[in-house]
């Protein structure tokens, strides 16, 4: 019997050591090494198996060397989930051969959602959804809970990867859905599953069995508290699309955020509502996010944020009150706080406006994440409605980038937002001189501004 090896895996980039240092030299994290013990490898063993029933797994592995040009251009084949929000995030469809990863906390409805998608899915194609963390029942009851048609679906409860394959082979799904990735193991891991270890080689293992037999494998991976995926950096880099489902346990809706995506645009959102027979796409995200209150307040004003490939109107809210402490607090939920405290010297260079005694509190309506800056202008515009306790029309909406000398910079897809505004009842708009179109929306004032003193006079 081979004698096991013993290495030491960074839990934030998956690098390996042969012994143990305090400082990962790959990605410079402190304290990140783990000891695994790896097995000695086998001729011929489970990590090395080939797996057959897809015309194109031999496709790139000849080792023939060719050129660029010479490579034959064919249409990606993807087919729908059945949910227009999941298709927007995933670039329009599912690709045969892919492997996607959703995360998220607790409770977000990952289960749910690709449930869901399974049932949706199994009347049209084979499909397999393989638990390892709840009992076939458990997921039976909730199948009948949501009211969802799950005769055609094939269950499995597994945590072996080579016996989940074997079953894959015989019954050659075309969607595979593995719940979670974390409680997966591998014989020739001695680790525990969950390790460093044995996520990235059940994830490798996987990942190659999609790529051979063309299935659609769905990963469902856990989250640490600070947000991130729990397990190695690299389960990252062998994926094709990794999804992020986020929401508050205090809201019933749901954002669906695309990180990663090898076959469509990065940063497409998607939103659903969490009911009681389950998550449901809000084709109109916009009206969501725009429950504001009848009666003008200050510090309110709506922006327009442009998320993958659509607008989407978001109400932005500033609180700003007198301190009572020697350092006024700046708190920012869903902005970037050291881009609020920038803004606000800004403000106060080039508007005539001090804050530097004064508690500033701004917050994104619905739980949103902006994370562009064409959302200065609109933030600067509610700081100032809210220090002058003065409410801005109900009928305004502000877009911009502020730069640090006052000027306010155009951003992408000015007009698009603008007819985005226009939509949805808006009459008054203060965008950049940039983005100003030739022929306005009817009905509706769009007035540019160079500097911010013109925006804070257009007010």
């Amino acid at each position: 019997m081979a004698k096991a090896k013993t290495a030491y895996v960074c839990n934030d980039c998956g690098a390996d050591y042969s012994k143990w240092q305090g400082q990962c030299s790959a990605c410079g994290c402190w304290n990140s090494l783990t000891e695994v013990r790896l097995a000695a490898s086998s001729g011929g063993g489970g990590r090395t198996a080939r797996f057959e029933g897809y015309a194109g797994a031999a496709a790139g592995s000849s080792g023939k060397v060719v050129s660029l040009a010479e490579v034959e251009l064919g249409e990606m084949p993807r087919f729908s989930t059945g949910t227009g929000e999941l298709d927007r995030v995933l670039g329009g469809g599912l690709v045969p051969g892919s492997a996607i990863l959703i995360g998220g906390h607790p409770g977000a409805g990952k289960s749910t959602l690709l449930l869901q998608v399974m049932c949706h899915l199994a009347a049209q194609k084979p499909a397999l959804y393989v638990t390892g963390e709840e009992s076939l029942q458990q997921v039976a009851m909730r199948a009948r809970r949501l009211g969802l048609d799950a005769g055609s679906l094939k269950m499995l409860s597994e945590t072996s990867v080579e016996a989940i394959c074997t079953t894959a082979q015989q019954l050659q799904p075309k969607l595979m859905v593995i719940d979670s990735i974390q409680v997966m193991h591998i014989a020739d891991v001695q680790s525990a599953p969950g390790s460093v270890a044995q996520v990235r080689e059940t994830a490798a293992y996987l990942t190659r069995f999609a790529k051979q037999t063309g299935t659609v494998l769905l990963l469902v991976g856990h989250v640490t508290k600070d947000g991130s995926l729990a397990g190695p950096k690299v389960l990252e880099h062998m994926i094709d699309c990794s999804l992020q489902l986020e929401g508050s346990s205090d809201s019933r809706f749901r954002t669906l955020r695309s990180h990663k995506n090898r076959f469509g645009a990065v940063n497409e959102l998607g939103v659903f509502a969490m009911l009681e027979n389950g998550l449901r796409e809000v084709k109109n995200p916009s009206s969501i996010f725009l429950s504001r209150a009848e009666e003008p307040s200050p510090g309110s004003v709506v922006m327009v944020v442009w998320e993958g490939t659509r607008p989407l109107l978001v109400e932005l809210q500033a609180l700003v009150d007198q301190s009572h402490m020697n350092n006024p607090r700046r708190v920012a939920v869903g902005l970037e706080h050291n881009r609020l405290a920038m803004l606000l010297a800004v403000l106060h260079r080039h508007g005539g406006l001090h804050t530097g005694d004064q508690d500033v509190f701004v917050n994104v309506v619905g739980g949103v994440k902006v994370l562009e800056t064409g959302a200065d202008l609109a933030l600067l515009l509610a700081v100032v409605s809210s220090y002058r306790d003065r409410p801005l029309a109900q009928d305004l909406m502000a877009f911009g980038e502020v730069g640090l000398s006052g000027e306010i910079r155009p951003v992408p897809n000015g007009q698009e937002r603008i007819r985005e505004a226009a939509k949805h009842g808006f009459r008054r708009a203060i965008v950049p001189k940039g983005n100003v179109p030739k022929t306005a929306p009817e009905g509706m004032e769009v007035i540019g501004v160079n500097r911010l003193a013109e925006a804070l006079d257009a007010l």
